[in-house]
């Protein structure tokens, strides 16, 4: 073999290694078939500071329970957002809201349904209403998607719980570059912050903690080695054939 078609081999074997993504590092949930049947493992978010709650009271005697209903705002908006959260209840620094008639009620260390709970309890102990009912939802829970997906940035939900899944579906999935095994998801909860590494094409986030998203949530999406080294020293594939296809035809004239 002379030396232009060992040239030509080579470059050729470059570009096609290099723009090459293997299946194992594309597909998701490869393994799915371990955990088919699997018990699903319930998400419950304990309130937190700055969260605004919506609550809902109703009983047998709804003129009764119009006093500890705050007026929503509707004619025609009641889908937006923002003003939903001027009705809602803010928790504050010392994890309390101010309730009608009630006043002050702590909500450290409680879930949506452990309030929801209380409220209804203390309704009906104080003999405020008879057979009371309590819905409470979470109005500006947040998840911020960063690196390789496709439409990256904070994203608001009003669902009790979203999967993770479903999150990195609201970004417009990860990219082709994104590194599906170094996915890294960052939590804050009670002052406390702690980073996870996930691998998508792993189910066994499916039956931990990680499998439903908390609010604030921070998942970022690391490039995998193609996008790293086409990023490096040379640039990209293209700057590198164009450099090769240089050296090559200065060869062959000197010969």
């Amino acid at each position: 073999m002379n030396r232009h078609n060992f040239f030509l081999i080579l470059i050729g074997s470059l570009f096609f290694f290099s723009s090459c993504v293997s299946k194992k590092e594309l597909l998701y949930l490869q393994d799915i078939q371990n955990y088919n049947n699997s018990q699903v493992i319930s998400s419950q978010n304990i309130l937190q500071e700055n969260d605004i709650l919506k609550i809902d009271v109703t009983s047998l005697e709804m003129n009764a329970s119009i006093p500890f209903n705050r007026s929503s705002i509707s004619n025609g908006f009641g889908n937006n957002l923002q003003l939903l959260q001027i009705s809602g209840y803010l928790v504050s620094p010392k994890k309390t809201i101010n309730f009608p008639i009630l006043g002050e009620i702590s909500v450290e260390g409680k879930t949506i349904i452990d309030l929801e709970k209380y409220l209804k309890e203390i309704l009906k102990s104080e003999g405020h209403l008879i057979n009371p009912n309590v819905t409470v939802r979470l109005l500006n829970s947040k998840v911020t998607i960063l690196g390789e997906v496709n439409r990256p940035g904070t994203y608001t939900f009003t669902e009790k719980n979203i999967s993770l899944l479903q999150a990195i579906g609201l970004a417009g999935d990860l990219t082709i570059d994104g590194n599906r095994i170094d996915v890294v998801l960052i939590r804050e909860s009670d002052g406390q912050r702690t980073t996870t590494k996930l691998d998508l094409t792993s189910s066994s986030f499916l039956i931990s903690s990680y499998q439903y998203i908390q609010p604030n949530d921070v998942i970022i999406v690391n490039p995998n080695l193609k996008k790293v080294t086409s990023a490096g020293l040379i640039g990209n594939i293209s700057t590198f054939l164009s450099i090769a296809s240089i050296l090559l035809s200065t060869i062959i004239l000197i010969k």
